[in-house]
């Protein structure tokens, strides 16, 4: 496995391959990561994964400084994944000069749910995905589900900039008991740890009210939240939406229910396609 840090680099290291593979990560990686990587790997002919916190997603109150960077771990995960290519640039290489010109997702998609509650962030999110798409340029990303809205925030701005790659969703990895697999997991204490699966069952339990027929959907929605805050959490939505936009469903559509809550001082999330 190659670790490279430099832009310059990275382009006439990847100039002898036709089709590189990129999942784009944070670091702190876990068995989620790996599974995207595992995915991405056998659709290219060379594999990439890049490690950087972003500073642009991170509202002021927010965890940047505190993120984990976990570098020799996350190297080891990656080569036992398979990753041909770390790329791994500090952010004077990233950012060489204020980052002045940004990526505006549209208002409908990126104000919404977790664009509502973190003001900015599908912003710094495609601005810095964007800059890796060009140094990287891969054939093929990907990017996990878990992170519902922001795959679909991706996926339309590589869309409308006519970007020549192709975005790939790779599914939710859980813990046995459910819980979705995150990098602020490493937050929660043990009893926190056990408690957090009841997002998930929140979830499910929209699920299959749904597949047993129900219509009520801000009941739903509401029941939840109440479930939640009951056990201690801060819930910040708990929602059935349509998948092909989020927006509030109507008969016939695809659904997707999608929550998020502050367990102790951990913001979690997660989503189930119904």
């Amino acid at each position: 496995m190659k670790i490279i840090h430099t832009i310059t680099e990275l382009r006439a290291h990847l100039a002898a391959f036709q089709r590189p593979t990129f999942v784009p990560t944070m670091g702190n990686l876990h068995e989620g990561h790996l599974a995207l990587m595992r995915q991405a790997k056998p659709l290219g002919d060379v594999s990439v994964a890049s490690i950087f916190v972003n500073r642009l997603q991170f509202l002021p109150h927010e965890d940047f400084d505190t993120y984990p960077r976990t570098w020799a771990s996350d190297c080891d995960k990656l080569q036992a994944a398979g990753c041909d290519v770390v790329f791994a640039p500090n952010e004077q290489e990233l950012y060489p000069e204020p980052q002045t010109f940004r990526v505006q997702p549209s208002t409908e998609l990126a104000d919404i749910l977790e664009g509502f509650f973190r003001p900015g962030f599908f912003g710094g999110v495609s601005t810095v995905v964007l800059k890796l798409l060009n140094c990287v340029q891969p054939g093929v990303a990907v990017f996990g589900k878990k992170d519902y809205q922001q795959l679909m925030v991706i996926q339309r701005m590589v869309q409308q900039f006519a970007l020549p790659v192709e975005i790939v969703g790779g599914e939710i990895t859980r813990s046995t008991e459910g819980l979705a697999l995150s990098s602020r997991n490493g937050y929660l204490s043990d009893s926190e740890r056990a408690e957090a699966v009841q997002l998930s069952r929140a979830l499910n339990a929209m699920a299959s009210a749904i597949h047993a027929g129900a219509s009520d959907f801000a009941a739903l929605e509401q029941q939840a939240m109440a479930t939640l805050t009951a056990r201690g959490w801060q819930p910040d939505y708990m929602v059935v939406r349509r998948r092909r936009d989020l927006q509030s469903p109507e008969p016939g559509d695809v659904l997707v229910v999608l929550g998020a809550a502050k367990i102790s001082n951990t913001r979690l999330i997660d989503n189930l396609e119904v």
